[in-house]
């Protein structure tokens, strides 16, 4: 179950809201009211009396970081609530140095950054792992050491975000991804395809379809240089995978066209509906890739209507992997919608 589902619960009415919270295996109602703010939902103050005095300074800072007003001040001023023995919580005082360690980051300031985010870590490692913080603090502290040029210091982060330990399905798909292009950059090909894989598997678990168009797509992409009819399933291949030891061979990339196929029909029957909008890199991508594997036949309606594209690029690579008439059809509707962009 996912949180916005209590949301929904409650747009539609319902106000018996702890089974879905139990449901969700939550204790707090503070991700809740998160979540609300950013839904611009009511629920935020349906829930407000139910925080701890620490959970209400942290939701107070959730608004300041909405509206682009949070400063080391007001952080300062939610830590004292947090350590004060009479309101103490130790999970959220981990969570507020890792808001702390942001800003810091914000303002140029690395050390202060790097000292907050791994402090953040280790305690929430300590007191609630894989709880909602501890996920967050893991994917922000990857993704500091990947802003400061640190690749396998992040990729070491994402490396502790297992499968199996109990973290969201989202945050391990997120995690995946961001690996699966460090491991690219690197030339690292079979790492790279197996956390793209893994990342689209754990993003359809958690219901959360653009992630998984996302990272399915990026799969196809490397495994299209790689394909073998002699491969086994790449579910199989990886089941068992882990990372190297000094002076592994690392495997070699080889990938079933049954795989990479069913992977690229998911994804382009669950990208976002309908032809239209002037930018849609999905499709973009998803068009290119059928183009290269031969599978022009999965957007035969796309390529015989032109009238519903809006999007200059997507409709310069239709035309190109069109022929005769069509081909003409798709030239013109180019010039239609640069046309209406200068007006």
């Amino acid at each position: 179950m996912n949180p916005d589902e209590i949301i929904i619960a409650f747009e539609n009415g319902e106000r018996d809201l702890e089974p879905l919270l139990e449901k969700m295996g939550w204790t707090s109602w503070l991700g809740v009211a998160e979540l609300g703010l950013v839904m611009n939902s009511e629920i935020v103050e349906f829930v407000e009396g139910r925080l701890s005095p620490a959970e209400t300074k942290v939701l107070e800072l959730v608004k300041l970081r909405l509206s682009g007003e949070i400063n080391l001040d007001s952080i300062e001023e939610a830590l004292v609530v947090a350590r004060d023995p009479e309101t103490r919580d130790l999970s959220l005082e981990g969570r507020l140095r890792m808001e702390r360690g942001l800003v810091h980051f914000e303002y140029g300031n690395i050390d202060g950054a790097r000292d907050d985010l791994t402090w953040a870590e280790t305690r929430l490692k300590s007191v609630s792992k894989a709880s909602r913080d501890h996920d967050i603090s893991l994917l922000n502290k990857a993704a500091f050491h990947l802003s400061i040029d640190e690749p396998m210091m992040a990729l070491h982060v994402h490396g502790e975000i297992s499968r199996h330990a109990g973290h969201a399905n989202e945050t391990i798909a997120i995690s995946r991804i961001q690996a699966a292009r460090i491991h690219l950059a690197f030339g690292q090909m079979f790492d790279a395809a197996r956390c793209a894989f893994n990342a689209h598997a754990h993003a359809m678990i958690a219901k959360q379809t653009e992630l998984a168009v996302e990272s399915g797509a990026i799969f196809v992409e490397i495994s299209s240089g790689f394909i073998s009819e002699d491969a086994e399933k790449f579910a199989d291949q990886i089941m068992d995978a882990k990372p190297l030891s000094a002076g592994e061979t690392a495997p070699v990339l080889q990938v079933n066209p049954e795989d990479i196929d069913g992977v690229l029909k998911w994804c382009i029957e669950n990208t976002t509906e309908g032809y239209s909008g002037q930018e849609r890199p999905d499709l973009r991508t998803l068009v290119m890739l059928a183009k290269r594997l031969n599978h022009g036949e999965l957007f035969s309606d796309l390529l015989s209507s032109p009238e519903k594209v809006d999007d200059a690029m997507l409709a310069a690579l239709c035309a190109s992997i069109s022929e005769g008439e069509m081909a003409d059809m798709w030239t013109s509707r180019v010039t239609e919608i640069m046309t209406l962009k200068d007006i």
